[in-house]
């Protein structure tokens, strides 16, 4: 167990390691200066940007590293982000960790409680499709499926905005000063999630459920319910973990489109926002960020399929 682990470990930092490289070179080579970008977001409103002399470009890409090799700018980088300084962003002036972590708590909220209505729908949809394939709740719930997943997010969200806003004024549709804002936006998120999820857990189901040592153990007459309870959920679980997984990834980054509709004071909104005003330290801070976090969610799903499928176990036997 401490072997795999430490060598799925080291993959994962391999894998962090090329990134970083990667969106490095992407910062140096995009077009445009990036010493000219800070100063032009420190000329004074009004104030022409001709003013801006090529000695004071030449005098902020010496304070920035600009003309330092290559690799030695990559070094210094590198330890400024392991140290968690991400940089500044060109629009606010603020240090980008305390930017982000000011909008994390909502980012957070809206990923858990997105999370938890796509289990509460897709679980049961999808045992049930898999259960009674064929049968009318089988057509049903695929049905269900096929329109959340063909609805854009933004249609979705629009659409509970007008029923639950507008016309019978429930609940609130934008922001998140109260503890019902959060409903819309969860509800639009997840909703789209779980019709996917629940596909996905039905055919994984019925994939089990087709394995010969299910049929032979239906057919010497084990309960049905002991045979999905005992037996088959833990396998079938498997391809809906990894399928969480980069679903859970994506919602920490903030789902940008949801985050916009609802006005919802999110990460996803706020690079949006920076995509825009073309703030590139802040883009490239959230890349990182992002690209850390699915290596700790893939390295955490890796560690969780040993417990699921014991036939990870046997094989991690066979080839150690």
């Amino acid at each position: 167990m401490l072997a795999y682990a430490v060598k799925r470990a080291f993959a994962g930092l391999s894998v962090l390691l090329g990134i970083t490289v990667v969106i490095f070179l992407m910062l140096r080579f995009i077009p445009g200066d990036p010493a000219t970008a800070v100063l032009l977001t420190m000329v004074e409103p009004g104030l022409d940007s001709a003013q801006i002399t090529q000695g004071d470009i030449q005098q902020m890409r010496e304070q920035m590293g600009l003309n330092d090799p290559l690799p030695e700018q990559y070094v210094k980088w590198l330890g400024r982000v392991v140290s968690g300084n991400l940089g500044t962003s060109l629009r606010s002036r603020q240090p980008i960790v305390d930017e982000l972590s000011v909008r994390l708590p909502a980012t957070l909220a809206l990923a858990g409680t997105s999370l938890l209505v796509m289990f509460v729908i897709a679980l049961p949809s999808g045992i049930l499709g898999g259960l009674y394939a064929g049968r009318p709740v089988d057509h049903a719930t695929r049905f269900l499926s096929l329109i959340g997943e063909s609805m854009p997010s933004f249609f979705l969200g629009v659409l509970l905005i007008y029923l639950f806003t507008i016309e019978l004024g429930w609940l609130p549709a934008l922001g998140w000063q109260r503890p019902e804002s959060i409903i819309l936006p969860a509800l639009t998120l997840g909703t789209g999630i779980a019709a996917a999820t629940s596909r996905l857990l039905r055919a994984s189901l019925l994939d089990t459920l087709s394995q010969p040592y299910m049929l032979m153990a239906e057919a010497k007459g084990m309960p049905r319910r002991i045979l999905l309870f005992r037996h088959a959920l833990r396998p079938t679980l498997i391809p809906v973990l990894t399928s969480a997984s980069l679903v859970a990834g994506g919602l920490l980054g903030g789902a940008a489109v949801v985050e916009t509709v609802f006005a919802w004071p999110g990460i996803g909104r706020y690079v949006i926002e920076a995509i825009s005003g073309r703030d590139y330290p802040v883009v490239q801070g959230f890349t990182l960020i992002m690209a850390a976090m699915f290596v700790i969610i893939n390295f955490t799903v890796d560690m969780l399929y040993r417990f699921l499928d014991p036939r990870v176990r046997v094989e991690e036997g066979n080839h150690g």
